[in-house]
């Protein structure tokens, strides 16, 4: 297999954690979706990142399809996602809500690193999206005592909000304030910790070219 994108951006680190903690092996190439376009448009047409390319050739996009596939390769007792049932819709239900603040996060990347001057209203738009949204997940994580959203071990939604958090951290530093939502914070510090979060990372350095 090979993943495609630079781990600086949340959804392809999510995929890289996944894999690794799956123990599936896969190669990496950090393409940037600005950078190496060409490179990923060989693979695919979207030119999206996270790009995951099977064995038998077969390219998928999107971190959760990814996601999907992978835990139907592991099977149900290795997934890090209930595969039915109510611990499933709320493990969905978290995870879109942090693959929506990444996906804010983006647009206001992309928004200040494009644009000569970027747009007052779309940023306050999105980074009300985000504080909002952070509110709620901070406000349901300190109401779960355990190390991890449903228990041990670490599932999906955990890794999504830990690599969102992060790529927050960085890549929006003096835009989105992330001081009062301290049970994500303290979340965020325990993913960090673990050797998989550290071997599957990058620091984000704003560029016109980052991805």
């Amino acid at each position: 297999m090979i993943l495609i994108g630079q781990y600086d951006s949340p959804f392809v680190r999510r995929v890289g954690i996944a894999l690794t903690l799956y123990d599936i092996p896969f190669r990496h190439e950090p393409w940037s979706a600005f950078g190496d376009t060409d490179k990923i448009a060989r693979f695919n047409p979207l030119r999206r990142v996270p790009t995951l390319v099977m064995d038998d050739g077969v390219a998928l996009t999107d971190s959760a399809a990814i996601l999907e596939v992978l835990d139907d390769m592991v099977g149900p007792g290795r997934a890090m996602m209930a595969r039915t049932g109510p611990d499933r819709r709320e493990a969905l239900r978290v995870c879109a809500l942090a693959a929506g603040v990444a996906d804010k996060g983006v647009s206001l990347v992309y928004e200040r690193g494009l644009r000569e001057t970027a747009f007052p209203f779309w940023v306050a738009r999105c980074a009300g999206q985000i504080s909002d949204t952070l509110a709620q997940l901070n406000a349901e994580r300190a109401a779960r005592a355990g190390d991890w959203w449903f228990g041990t071990p670490i599932g999906h939604a955990d890794i999504v909000l830990g690599t969102v958090l992060r790529f927050l951290r960085e890549a929006l530093a003096g835009v989105i304030d992330l001081e009062g939502y301290g049970a994500l914070a303290a979340h965020a510090v325990r993913c960090e910790a673990l050797p998989v979060f550290k071997a599957v990372s990058q620091p984000f350095v704003l560029t016109p070219t980052s991805a």
